[in-house]
C-alpha cells in the first residue's frame, strides 16, 4: 500500500475524525471496488459502505433523494443527467471496459458470434436501460450495418432473448447456473468464480467500442473531503492496479 499517498491524503482532511462514506457504484465494479474500498479504509481510517446495482437503478435512487457521497457509473448516459440536475460534480473517467460473450461450458449451442442468431438459442442480456445492455444493442447495430452476418443480424439475435436482467452481474449468474445458452457481459465480469463455469467468445474490436466509467462526488455529500480522497485513490496508481487486476482497462 502506498504510504506516501495516504500520508498526503491524511493531510488533506479538515477533520481528525474518520468519515463514514457511502459509495453508489455500478454492479460490474463489485469485486474491484470492494477490494479498493478495503485498502482505502485501511490507509485512511475511513469507513466506506458500497451500494452496488445497475447504474440506471442507482441514478433513479439518487434522483429520488437517496444519500451518497460518491457515484461511479458504468457509462456517461447514467451519470451526466445527475450533473445537469445539480446533484453531482463533474465526472472523471477512472476505468474502461469491453463487451464479452459468455456461454456455459456444459453447452455447445453457441460457439461463435454468428450462433447468437441461430433459431432456438436462449440468450440472456441486460435490460436496454442498463449500460451493458445499451452497449450490447449498439454492438448489434454495428454488426448489422457491417453486413457480415446479414443486415437483420441484430433483429434475429434480439428475437432469441429469453431474459433481460437489471444489472450485468445477474446476467452472468444466469449463465453460471446454466439458465441460458449465451450472454453478453463486460470483460471484467469474467471473475475467478465465474471463469470455471463458462466459455468465452470474443467480439471483434470494430464492433466492441470501449465503454468509459465516470465517477465523482455528490454535491450534497456530508463528507466532501473524504469523498474527494476516495476519488483520488481510485485514480491513483494503486487504485488503477486494483481495477486492472479485476479486468478493467485503464482510465487512459
Amino acid at each position: 500500500m502506498p504510504r506516501l499517498f495516504f500520508a498526503l491524503l491524511a493531510l488533506s482532511f479538515t477533520s481528525a475524525h474518520a468519515a463514514k462514506l457511502t459509495v453508489f457504484a455500478a454492479a460490474s465494479l463489485t469485486d474491484a471496488f470492494t477490494e479498493l474500498g478495503r485498502d482505502f479504509d485501511a490507509g485512511s481510517g475511513n469507513q466506506t459502505t458500497f451500494q452496488f446495482a445497475g447504474s440506471q437503478a442507482l441514478r433513479t435512487q439518487l434522483e429520488q433523494g437517496a444519500r451518497a457521497d460518491v457515484y461511479a457509473s458504468a457509462n456517461a448516459a447514467q451519470y451526466d443527467p445527475l450533473v445537469k440536475a445539480g446533484l453531482l460534480g463533474a465526472g472523471q473517467i477512472f476505468a474502461r471496459n469491453r463487451l464479452l460473450i459468455i456461454a456455459p461450458r456444459s453447452s455447445s449451442a453457441v460457439t461463435t458470434l454468428a450462433d447468437l442468431a441461430k433459431s432456438g438459442v436462449k440468450l440472456v442480456l441486460a435490460d436496454k436501460a442498463v449500460p451493458v445492455g445499451d452497449a450490447t444493442r449498439k454492438a448489434l447495430e454495428l454488426i448489422s450495418k457491417a453486413g457480415t452476418y446479414g443486415p437483420d443480424f441484430g433483429a434475429r439475435v434480439l428475437a432469441n432473448v429469453v431474459s433481460e436482467e437489471p444489472n450485468v452481474r445477474q446476467v452472468a449468474v444466469k449463465i453460471q447456473l446454466g439458465q441460458g445458452d449465451a450472454a453478453v457481459v463486460y470483460a471484467s465480469d469474467l471473475t475467478p468464480s465465474l471463469r470455471p463455469a463458462v466459455r468465452t467468445i470474443g467480439l471483434p474490436g470494430r464492433f466492441n467500442p470501449l465503454t468509459s466509467y465516470p465517477l465523482g462526488v455528490m454535491q450534497r455529500s456530508l463528507n466532501a473531503d473524504a469523498a474527494r480522497a476516495f476519488v483520488a485513490y481510485v485514480l491513483s496508481a494503486q487504485g488503477q492496479r486494483i481495477l486492472k487486476k479485476w479486468g478493467f482497462l485503464g482510465a487512459r
